[in-house]
C-alpha cells in the first residue's frame, strides 16, 4: 500500500518527492515515518506504586539543551539519518512553498524553545525586536496563534502583538483578537477555558509547592494559571529525588490533577483531555478550517508538549509540524530548525514568499 504521509527521495535525481493530494482534497508534507515520543509521567501513573526513581530518570532524559558532538560513527550516522528524515525546513522551503499554494495557511507558534532561547531564568525568556517583526509580518498575512505552556499575561508581557491569538496553559486559555473596536488596542476577547473548575485547586497546589520546596536551591515554580511549571533547570542533580518527592505529595492529595514533563520542566495540570493539539483543532474550527482542505497549518515548536500538535496534524493528514531542535528526538513533526535564529530566517521567507505570490512572481 503506498504511504501518501511520506516523501520520498527520488533515487535518480537525489530531490524530495512531495505526495499527492490525499482523496479527502487535503494536502499534506511529510518526511519519514511517524514516531511516536516515549511515554513520560502522564495521567496519574505517579500515584501509589510508581517510584521515585522512574520519575528521576525522565527528569534526567529530558530534552538536552545543547549540542553533544557525535562521539562515534554510529552517532555520526544517527545524525545524519535524523537529517534526512526530518530535513530542514529552510533547505526544504521551495518545496514547502509549492504545497501551500492555493491553501491558507495557519501559522501556529510555541514560544519558549521557539521565538526566544531556551535560559535559565524563564521570566527573562525574552523574544529579540526582529523576532517580533517577524512575527508581526506573518501575522498580517496568515492567522498566527501562540501556543504555550506559559500563562497568556505573561507570554503577552513577552510577545506584546495585539494582533495574534494565545492559546495559554497549553492551551487550556485561549484568547483572540477582540471584534469590539471599544476595547483597549491590544486587549484580547476569551475564547476558550476548559478547565475553569480547576483554577482553586490549582492555586491551593501552587502555595503549597511555594512552601514546600523552599529548601531546593534553584527550584522555580511557575503558576500558569490553569497548570504549574516546576523548572528544575537550576537545581543540582542530587536534589532531583527530593524535589520529585514534594511534586508526589502534591499529586497524592490532587488526584485531578496530573504530572507531564517539557524541557527541564515538571507541569502539573488538570486531568481533563486537553493538550496543545487540542487547542489546535479548537483554533481551526473557530476560524472555520476545521472541515477545509483549502487550510494548511503550520506548527512550529520545540518541546514534548508540541507532539501532540504534531500529532494531530499526521491523523488529519494535513499540515506540516516544524521541530525546533539541533540534536535528534523522537517527534511527529516533518521538518527541523535548529534554534530561534532558523524559526525567524523561515518566518521571514514566508512573508517575503507571500508578498511576491500576490504580484504573480
Amino acid at each position: 500500500m503506498t504511504n501518501h504521509n511520506v516523501v520520498v527521495r527520488d533515487a535518480k535525481s537525489g530531490e524530495f518527492l512531495l505526495p499527492p493530494i490525499v482523496s479527502k482534497g487535503r494536502s499534506n508534507i511529510a518526511v519519514g515515518r511517524p514516531k511516536y515520543t516515549r511515554k513520560i509521567i502522564t495521567d496519574n501513573e505517579g500515584r501509589g506504586g510508581v517510584k521515585i526513581s522512574s520519575w528521576i530518570d525522565s527528569m534526567r532524559d529530558s530534552s538536552p539543551t545543547r549540542v553533544k558532538p557525535a562521539t562515534s560513527s554510529s552517532e555520526t550516522e544517527e545524525n545524519n539519518s535524523w537529517i534526512v528524515n526530518h530535513p530542514s525546513a529552510l533547505n526544504m522551503f521551495e518545496q514547502i512553498a509549492s504545497a501551500s499554494k492555493e491553501k491558507q495557511i495557519v501559522m501556529f507558534l510555541d514560544y519558549d524553545g521557539t521565538l526566544s532561547p531556551i535560559v535559565e531564568d524563564p521570566d527573562r525568556a525574552f523574544m529579540t525586536n526582529e523576532m517580533r517583526e517577524a512575527v508581526r509580518s506573518v501575522a498580517c498575512y496568515f492567522p498566527t496563534a501562540i501556543v504555550t505552556g506559559r500563562c497568556i499575561d505573561k507570554v503577552y508581557s513577552f510577545v506584546k502583538l495585539g494582533g495574534v491569538y494565545y492559546a495559554g496553559s497549553h492551551g487550556m486559555d485561549i484568547k483572540g483578537p477582540s471584534i469590539n473596536h471599544e476595547n483597549k488596542k491590544g486587549r484580547q476577547g476569551v475564547l476558550f477555558q476548559p478547565a475553569n473548575e480547576y483554577l482553586s485547586m490549582i492555586d491551593k497546589a501552587y502555595k503549597i509547592l511555594l512552601e514546600s520546596t523552599k529548601s531546593i536551591p534553584g527550584v522555580k515554580i511557575e503558576n500558569n494559571k490553569f497548570c504549574l511549571s516546576v523548572h528544575y533547570r537550576c537545581v543540582e542533580e542530587k536534589m532531583w529525588a527530593a524535589l520529585a518527592e514534594k511534586v508526589r505529595v502534591v499529586l497524592d492529595n490532587y488526584p485531578k490533577l496530573r504530572l507531564t514533563q517539557g524541557r527541564k520542566v515538571l507541569e502539573i495540570r488538570p486531568t481533563i483531555k486537553w493538550d496543545k493539539g487540542k487547542a489546535l483543532e479548537f483554533l481551526l474550527e473557530s476560524l472555520g478550517y476545521a472541515n477545509s482542505g483549502d487550510v494548511l497549518p503550520v506548527y512550529i515548536g520545540d518541546d514534548r508538549t508540541d507532539e501532540d500538535a504534531f500529532k494531530v496534524l499526521r491523523s488529519r493528514g494535513q499540515g506540516i509540524g516544524i521541530l525546533v531542535s539541533k540534536v535528534p528526538k523522537e517527534t511527529n513533526a516533518s521538518f527541523s530548525l535548529q534554534d530561534p535564529t532558523e524559526v525567524k530566517q523561515f518566518l521571514q521567507r514566508l512573508v517575503e514568499w507571500k508578498q511576491l505570490s500576490q504580484y504573480g512572481v
